[in-house]
């Protein structure tokens, strides 16, 4: 291979996750960097115990001042969870990459004025769908194999091309992206593995070709930008979370519709609409409404009609529940 390779995810996704799990195996990375506040580096073989159960969270806060503070959650069907145990398991040191936290609490204030349009809002609207998490689930949850990490840059690519007005955090956070990405490569290693959001795949695209003399931002211009940033005392640790905090309507900006649906999906490799509508009639039975296997046959024959009739490659949420 030639240079650092690239994996754009979700955040939380269970396709993702899998995905990144399978590339990880197929390339064998002698490092791999994360998505994440660099101060957690240390915190990284306590994701090993048998007693660190998912979802949990990394929580950053300035302490004596608790209004700073912010988390970074893990699901078992994150992405970034699963490539920090494939890490562990195979005995290869994991970096975090994002701009420390000391920073980022810092600039908890900061941000442009006008928020960034939903990326994946975007493409889903150019793919004909009103639906932004179906889109997503269609084209890259329910697709198996790691292809789908360069279709999905190459997506990204044209809208960050279209970005006139770039995001000023996004711009720290991805000049200090590649900050360690360099520094991880003139540190020697060779199989670099990147998991990280999908809109930042573009802005690290460049320095991943710096092997063959295309670092573009310059290493100067990104110590220019992060020169003089704000900065706070941080402390990092591991804390429990929960998949209400998962859910976007909790408040949190990564939130996705269902976690406990994408749960499921996850750990179940195989048949997961008739496994879902089993466990939906055992609830049912348990409150003494009557839910036969005959219920259950019928609305998984239902489900899969729909996802049929609407070319969905699997039944959604959605067919499931109106089943």
């Amino acid at each position: 291979m030639t240079g650092p390779r690239l994996y754009g995810i979700r955040h939380h996704g269970p396709g993702s996750a899998r995905s990144v799990r399978e590339a990880l195996a197929e390339l064998g990375p002698d490092v791999v960097l994360i998505e994440g506040p660099t101060e957690a580096d240390e915190l990284v073989p306590l994701a090993g115990d048998s007693e660190m159960q998912p979802p949990v969270a990394l929580l950053g806060y300035a302490p004596g001042d608790p209004k700073k503070a912010a988390f970074w959650p893990f699901a078992v069907f994150s992405p970034e969870w699963q490539a920090i145990r494939y890490a562990l398991g195979a005995g290869v040191p994991v970096r975090f990459c994002d701009l420390p936290a000391a920073y980022q609490l810092a600039m908890f204030d900061r941000g442009r004025d006008q928020p960034r349009t939903d990326p994946v809002s975007e493409l889903a609207e150019a793919a004909g769908y009103d639906d932004p998490e179906r889109w997503w689930e269609d084209v890259v949850e329910h697709v198996p194999g790691t292809g789908v990490f360069d279709a999905l840059a190459e997506a990204i690519a044209f809208l960050r091309a279209e970005d006139t007005e770039p995001d000023p955090r996004d711009a720290v956070r991805e000049a200090h992206m590649r900050k360690v990405l360099r520094r991880t490569v003139k540190d020697g290693y060779q199989r670099i593995a990147v998991v990280c959001g999908a809109w930042h795949v573009p802005a690290l695209s460049a320095c991943a070709a710096a092997a063959a003399g295309q670092d573009l931002p310059s290493a100067a211009a990104d110590d220019r930008l992060l020169r003089g940033l704000p900065k706070v005392k941080a402390a990092l640790t591991w804390v429990p979370w929960t998949y209400g905090r998962l859910s976007y309507t909790s408040g949190y900006g990564a939130g996705i519709r269902s976690p406990g649906w994408y749960d499921h999906l996850f750990s179940s490799d195989r048949q997961p609409i008739e496994g879902w509508l089993a466990k939906a009639a055992a609830v049912l039975r348990a409150d003494g409404v009557p839910a036969s296997s005959a219920h259950v046959i019928e609305s998984v024959r239902l489900a899969e009609a729909l996802a049929a009739l609407r070319g969905r490659p699997l039944a959604g949420l959605e067919a499931a529940t109106c089943s």
